[in-house]
């Protein structure tokens, strides 16, 4: 409770003002329903990305949904299931169009001036290091013959609020061997022809006005469709379409959803989250509103701006007359700071252009009482004529932007318009997934741990949500607090000089601590140093982020007991010490344990003129305990959605800011809009995801010193007690020096394959007895990595370990012959209710064992919704999106 006072004391600090400024960000509303039962649900937040495809096929569905919007709105037939935000979105369609673009031998992208600044900002940093040019420019005078290119960005609408036509554009594109890419806000989409109509080959932006709020500029999921010819290649996740092992239709994850942690140095991208609950949240906002709502909304929208156009023209202002949707702009000249300020003073926040003219974007949030002001401020505060109102009530955009074809036809955006039939819908979605409000979810590396109330309590306070990220700073003073004391605590936690806030993933954190180092070494005039190390053990995404940076991945050894080989790493840095960059370490290991040797990798990276980058995912091991800091790690990232309580929200939203020492400092990144530092952004709003700061903040506010460090220390015991009583049922792979393991541990599960069980049979058997898999195979193929955190009682852990040693009577019940290796419970698991209360049952064993194999699931059982899913059919025929309607008429 005083932790909550306090925070609200900081939030009082910010002025929620209503933003006009527009620039990928508008206000917009969060329907009530969807807000309580999703956004501030357990049962949504608190769920893992959807490996475990049978215990996930609620929120399954609802991402399937959010893919049909995207390829229905923009014209094209792949989609992902979300994106980070709309500029890293940009900055992966060029890497994708750079890589994917066989006929073009050109490394050079085109980026029209028209597109929204931090856009331009993250794409200019991406490209540095991938070695690909950047051109920056007017599209309508570029000649493509005069300087080849791979790519081309363009904004649609543009940044100023424009409605262009490409097709000439787009035509001359494709005859010259270049991809084009439209970033595009989508629910202008609505109204306005979608850019696949025009020759766009990739089509990316936010989802944000889908009832996500503003949020000081995130979390927000970003989308990217594209053409069939690319869906081998678009990074994210994308879920498809697959059947169960009785044939039945059902969802799951595409194989390259992983392909960072498969193909490692070779990934295309190291995304492996994405802003599945902010995805979930705009599907949902489409169902509820369907076309006919989303087409009243956005007519709406228009109307109120070509009202504001029509009364400033009326008061004598000069209103560009160019077509647009959203969004006017006037020429204001030299008084132009004096209206910014008297608008302020109205508490309305506008954008400016050059200094000369101001710019008015408006939202589904936006009312009649808002122009009124807008307008009182531009006649000097005097009374409006009667007439000033309606001159524009039956505008609609121009007929030669507008939208022919038919949209979200589907039945899933043409069922749930009430809020009776809406609420029905997510609940029966969220009854099919498996949450942490069902069980444990023993996750190793994922660090799946309490979400406290208190610390969710802030995330949807006004002073927080309703803040645009380019707001005025005199208005932000609450997120100014917040940002300094969280960065300080974190800060201090990794024994480090600075941090930044601005990585809105893990891999982004990764990838912004890589790209430290190689600024570095460019400011001290070593730019051949381009060498990464990293060991064998390391994080999937690791090895990506290196090779994003622009660096040479090699591979160091691990010894059998799982820690680097410190021979080998030596080795290998005298080697490479002329070019030697970096080296990447996980600590305590991806294996589970605490190596001894972590001191003296850091002294032997740094006598080779070498940074160490430490990877933070296992921070929860370590926090009031140890600090990379003082290992000799140069920068580390953390995983605020693990270490730090921020909610994995069925796989994203996460956090990942980087601490670094001091000679890294000048290197963070940093943004055109309030930070000082000159180097480049990796996000889109200069603080990332800050809307869900407040969590960790809590966490930290309310644990101190004491409690973090207990916390820690309990996550430990947790798992060694884990480990002492599973141990002797399955091997545990490895442990440390004195007999122990780390805040998680490996069971090697590898042996059971002479029993004619593998890994996964054992994974989808425990969906029998109510829990979530550990991971799978990795890092170790054939085993499972468990991490219990501190937050489950010895009860839970008990009953987890119960259902483990029960599995393992049933694989040695297949030893003993009383089940057939091809028919046994695991063989066969998961048992949904449909399978058992079926009329007929042939299997060697009794319903009961099938469905109620432990005491626990008599009394509250959670039900697989579906038999298991074939995952090789669903690679080989990939269905991202619902048929339209015609197909469920025939």
């Amino acid at each position: 409770r005083e932790a909550l006072e306090e925070l609200r004391q900081i939030a009082t600090q910010n002025k929620a003002f209503r933003s006009f400024i527009g620039q990928g960000y508008n206000a917009c509303i969060t329907p009530p329903v969807i807000q309580r039962n999703i956004l501030e649900n357990p049962g949504w937040y608190t769920q893992y990305t959807p490996y475990q495809a049978e215990i996930a096929q609620g929120r399954l569905e609802a991402l399937f949904n959010f893919q049909t919007m995207v390829t229905d709105l923009t014209g094209l037939p792949i989609a992902n299931s979300s994106l980070l935000d709309e500029a890293t979105a940009a900055a992966e369609a060029m890497a994708m169009a750079h890589r994917a673009n066989k006929k073009s031998k050109s490394d050079v992208f085109f980026v029209s001036t028209h597109c929204h600044p931090q856009t331009i900002e993250v794409v200019k940093t991406r490209a540095q290091y991938l070695g690909i040019e950047l051109i920056l420019g007017d599209w309508q005078t570029f000649d493509f013959e005069a300087t080849p290119v791979f790519g081309v960005l363009l904004q649609y609408p543009t940044t100023e609020g424009y409605l262009l036509t490409y097709d000439e554009f787009t035509a001359r594109a494709h005859a010259n061997d270049a991809l084009v890419t439209v970033a595009s806000d989508l629910i202008s989409l609505v109204a306005l022809r979608p850019p696949g109509e025009f020759g766009a080959d990739m089509v990316v932006g936010s989802t944000q006005r889908f009832g996500v709020p503003l949020g000081f500029g995130g979390p927000h999921a970003a989308y990217m469709a594209c053409k069939e010819d690319f869906k081998r290649q678009i990074p994210g996740r994308i879920i498809g379409q697959s059947i169960t092992a009785d044939g039945k239709p059902a969802w799951r994850l595409a194989l390259q959803t992983r392909e960072q942690h498969i193909r490692r140095e070779k990934a295309t991208s190291n995304i492996c989250t994405a802003q599945v609950l902010l995805a979930v949240i705009a599907s949902m906002y489409a169902a509820y509103h369907g076309p006919t709502g989303l087409k009243a909304i956005v007519g709406r929208i228009h109307r109120l701006a070509a009202t504001l156009a029509f009364g400033l023209k009326e008061l004598g202002f000069d209103v560009d007359d160019r077509p647009y949707f959203d969004s006017i702009q006037i020429d204001t000249g030299a008084k132009t700071q004096d209206f910014v300020q008297k608008l302020e003073s109205a508490q309305i926040n506008a954008r400016t252009f050059n200094g000369t003219s101001i710019g008015f974007s408006l939202d589904e949030a936006t009312t009649v009482g808002d122009l009124e002001r807008i307008l009182m401020v531009f006649n000097g505060g005097a009374a409006l004529p009667p007439h000033l109102m309606d001159g524009a009530l039956d505008a609609q955009v121009s007929e030669e932007f507008a939208r022919k074809t038919e949209f979200l036809t589907q039945p899933c955006f043409n069922s749930y318009h009430s809020e009776t039939e809406l609420l029905r819908y997510m609940k029966r979605l969220e009854n099919k997934d498996l949450s942490l409000t069902t069980s444990m979810i023993a996750l190793g590396s994922c660090t799946m741990k309490l979400n406290a109330t208190a610390e969710m309590f802030p995330v949807t306070w006004r002073e927080f949500g309703q803040i645009h990220p380019f707001a005025p700073t005199n208005q932000t003073r609450g997120y100014a607090h917040l940002f300094e004391t969280l960065e300080a605590w974190l800060t201090e936690i990794t024994g480090m000089d600075g941090t930044s806030l601005q990585p809105n993933a893990g891999s982004q954190g990764e990838y912004a601590g890589m790209l430290a180092i190689q600024r570095f070494h460019h400011a001290n005039g070593e730019s051949q140093r381009r060498v990464c190390l990293i060991p064998e053990s390391a994080h999937g995404t690791n090895p990506a982020s290196a090779i994003m940076a622009g660096m040479e991945v090699v591979v160091v050894k691990c010894d059998t007991n799982g820690n680097v080989d410190l021979a080998d790493l030596e080795a290998k840095a005298i080697q490479h010490a002329d070019v030697l960059s970096a080296c990447m370490v996980t600590y305590p290991s991806t294996h589970g344990v605490f190596e001894r040797g972590i001191r003296k990798l850091c002294d032997m990276i740094h006598a080779n003129g070498g940074q160490v980058y430490l990877d933070g995912a296992n921070m929860n091991a370590q926090v009031g305990l140890c600090r990379p800091g003082d290992f000799g790690a140069d920068v580390c990232h953390l995983n605020l959605h693990k270490t730090f309580c921020i909610p994995h929200g069925g796989g994203g939203p996460g956090m990942g800011p980087i601490c670094v020492k001091s000679h890294l400092v000048p290197h963070l990144p940093g943004h055109l809009h309030g930070l000082p530092s000159t180097e480049g952004a990796v996000s889109a709003a200069p603080y990332g995801s800050p809307s869900i700061l407040p969590i960790p903040w809590m966490y930290i506010r309310m644990l101190g010193a004491a409690g973090l460090q207990k916390a820690t220390e309990v996550a430990i015991l947790n798992a060694n007690y884990m480990a002492k009583k599973l141990g002797d049922h399955f091997p545990v792979l490895y442990r440390g020096d004195e007999g122990s393991v780390g805040h998680e541990f490996i069971l090697d599960m590898r042996g059971l394959k002479a029993s004619g069980i593998e890994v996964v049979d054992v994974a989808k058997r425990l969906m029998d007895y109510g829990f979530h898999a550990p991971t799978m195979s990795f890092p170790v193929s054939g085993t499972i990595m468990i991490e219990p955190t501190e937050s489950e009682s010895k009860g839970e852990l008990d009953r987890f370990i119960q259902a483990l040693i029960s599995i393992k009577g049933e694989i040695d019940a297949i030893d003993a012959g009383r089940y057939s290796h091809d028919d046994n419970p695991l063989k066969n698991a998961p048992h949904p209710a449909y399978v058992v209360t079926a009329t007929e049952w042939t299997h060697c064993y009794s319903r009961e064992i099938a469905a109620f194999p432990a005491p626990w699931t008599t009394e509250h059982k959670f039900w697989p919704a579906v038999r298991r899913i074939d995952d090789a059919y669903g690679d080989r025929n990939l269905i991202c999106s619902c048929p339209p309607m015609s197909a469920y008429e025939d």
